[in-house]
């Protein structure tokens, strides 16, 4: 596929002229998005203003990472280096943001890429904030949150976001998703599959409907029961299919379906895509415009959507308005993981009891181990949800346990640090091995296997199930020489007996450990 590339000098020095103004009224008011998306890559940087987010600057650039995928799924050098020139231009425009306040999440292209891990290992290396890899269904919760923040309404809604690579579908009331999915098509997977020689035909069209019936099946009844008042769309794909149908006088203020029927016959004569030219569609849109008229097309018919309204609110409003959620200690991942505990019957008291002496623990080592707040949460919410494998078996519940927390959609979180969650409820009992130990500093460094150890202290010195165990406290005399010290209450030899028997384990993870009594 042919890529366009585009001056962005003069864009950017406009760009970083907003953002310095916006700096100099206040630095820690503003907010900042990153979407590594699978046809482009956005920036958003907004001010917080009365606790609404203000947009002050938004930059966009067509990387077509999902171009980059082979029949493999790896990423080409090429793409990597066209999305790694991209986010250092981002990485220029970012500096007056505090990185607590900044966000940066990837979606379809780096969900499917077996190299993805290669790409975020060299993109971390611009980027002030580590690369955050979404599932389908958290980035239909982000959107759906942008859309509805931006786009204000009480009446039950369906959103559709047609991206490069999938399509999220989102029926919500207010702020609240009820169902989100996430579809494995888009307009640059639809161009590479049904448009790849550039021609605009009704064979392509009609490839591309059956191919979009087939991923609907999926969803079409359930959401048609759910129902809705109306619907919109949001991102680039419809906006641009809204902006057209106005130009050629197909459609007003909304996308139609009897537009997007008239749309089709004028591609169609139009017969190549060379052969576009609406201002409504940017140059470097124009390869993969027919593709997403053709999915939009069949999803309004499946659907039986007659008129799609359009949002300004996407992905990357969404991010920034969930990151003002957390900021207000509002976090929807303490939800999730409340919700995750009802659904598997976790027993709250005993949770209770592992997270407070895992806490207590935490805080006693924190500066000295060099854990941030975020390592709090994290071992926190872990702690919480340690013992969900119960509902599946007991024997070796450690791993059912981290297989639902890696692999389970859960609002809120992303990829990684599920499977940091995953890593520290799997390593919380049993035989730690020298293999377990490189997984987890490969995922999140030698601190993450600090928060492993933590756990499985918390959770070791409570396995009497009850409040009135003897306490115990943490002292690091190095990195690699821990102190327990257990004192005075019920099963205090027991205790200090199950610690030194683990002391083995720990050792294995390259941690000398020690076991008082007082």
């Amino acid at each position: 596929m042919k890529t366009i590339s585009t001056d962005t000098t003069e864009r950017h020095a406009q760009l970083a002229s907003a953002i310095n103004d916006a700096a100099a009224i206040g630095k820690d008011e503003l907010l900042g998005a990153i979407d590594l998306g699978s046809n482009s890559f956005h920036l958003a940087i907004a001010r917080l203003d009365h606790g609404e987010v203000r947009k002050v600057a938004s930059m966009s650039e067509k990387v077509q990472l999902a171009a980059g995928l082979d029949e493999n799924n790896v990423l080409s050098e090429e793409a990597i280096l066209r999305g790694l020139d991209c986010l250092h231009r981002f990485a220029q425009l970012v500096t007056e943001v505090n990185p607590d306040r900044l966000r940066i999440v990837a979606t379809n292209a780096l969900r499917k890429a077996v190299n993805a891990q290669e790409f975020v290992r060299r993109a971390n290396q611009i980027l002030p904030k580590p690369i955050e890899i979404i599932a389908g269904r958290e980035e239909a919760r982000l959107i759906y949150l942008g859309v509805s923040h931006s786009n204000a309404s009480t009446d039950t809604r369906l959103v559709i976001d047609i991206g490069g690579g999938s399509t999220e579908f989102i029926i919500g009331q207010g702020f609240d998703p009820i169902e989100t999915e996430s579809l494995q098509m888009g307009c640059v997977s639809y161009t590479k599959k049904f448009f790849a020689d550039g021609k605009i035909t009704e064979e392509a069209f009609a490839a591309a409907a059956k191919h979009t019936q087939t991923e609907l099946l999926t969803i079409a009844k359930r959401y048609k029961k759910v129902g809705w008042d109306n619907a919109i769309g949001s991102s680039g794909t419809i906006k641009a299919a809204n902006l057209v149908l106005k130009e050629l006088g197909f459609g007003g203020e909304s996308v139609t379906l009897d537009g997007l029927l008239k749309l089709k016959k004028h591609l169609i004569k139009l017969g190549s895509i060379d052969k576009i030219d609406f201002e409504g569609v940017k140059a470097h849109r124009q390869a993969v415009f027919p593709a997403g008229v053709a999915e939009l097309l069949e999803i309004m018919q499946v659907l039986q959507i007659d008129e799609l309204g359009y949002s300004d609110g996407a992905l990357r409003e969404g991010v920034m308005y969930d990151m003002l959620g957390r900021l207000n200690q509002e976090d929807v991942r303490d939800r999730s993981v409340t919700a995750l505990a009802e659904r598997y019957s976790v027993d709250a008291k005993q949770a209770g009891r592992v997270m407070n002496r895992a806490a207590r623990l935490f805080d006693e080592v924190k500066s000295v181990l060099g854990l941030s707040a975020d390592s709090a949460d994290l071992l926190r919410r872990t702690a919480n949800l340690y013992e969900i494998g119960l509902a599946i078996s007991h024997s070796n519940y450690q791993r059912h346990t981290a297989y639902l927390l890696e692999h389970s959609d859960i609002a809120g979180f992303s990829q990684v640090e599920q499977a940091m969650m995953a890593q520290i409820a799997l390593h919380h009992r049993r035989k730690l091995k020298s293999d377990g130990l490189k997984i987890a500093e490969n995922l999140g460094g030698r601190k993450l296997a600090y928060l492993c150890l933590l756990l499985r202290l918390a959770v070791q010195s409570s396995l009497s199930r009850t409040t009135k165990a003897s306490p115990i406290s943490l002292r690091v005399l190095s990195e690699d020489h821990w102190q327990v010290i257990v004192g005075a209450g019920l099963h205090e030899e027991l205790i200090a007996e199950q610690l030194r028997l683990d002391a083995p384990n720990f050792a294995k993870w390259g941690v000398s450990l020690s076991v008082a009594t007082l």
